[in-house]
């Protein structure tokens, strides 16, 4: 079992950034991939991006966010980050670290053994 600690949510206005931080602890972080999910109010939770383990740390990301996300880990410190660009009212949601079931990137959240507590990220228009 692996714990997760999300971090960097908040309050932000269209067209703003923010960077999403998820910390690991509980086993090797290196060889599992890592993922983001989001449910906003009233809806399903949804893929958002993804990234293997080693060796190749392949990512893959949502269409919704494609172009304006950038999925990375810091094997050294067990984090996983999210870096969200030209936020839109669309991306608010509570935004879920996953981590993955063994090395390969999947969009499913079966795929997933163990999940964070969430951050909230709200976006103002």
């Amino acid at each position: 079992q692996v714990q997760l600690v999300e971090s960097g949510g908040g309050l932000v206005q269209a067209g703003g950034s923010l960077r999403l931080s998820c910390a690991a602890s509980g086993r090797t972080f290196s060889s599992y991939a890592m993922g983001w999910f989001r449910q906003a109010p009233g809806k399903e939770r949804e893929f958002v991006a993804a990234i293997s383990g080693r060796p190749f740390s392949t990512t893959v990301y949502a269409d919704s966010v494609k172009g304006r996300s950038t999925i990375s880990r810091d094997n050294t410190n067990n984090t996983v980050y999210l870096q969200m660009n030209s936020l839109k009212p669309e991306d608010t949601a509570v935004y879920y670290c996953a981590a993955g079931l063994r090395a390969t990137t999947s969009r499913e959240p079966r795929n997933f053994g163990s999940w964070g507590q969430g951050t909230q990220v709200t976006v103002s228009s």
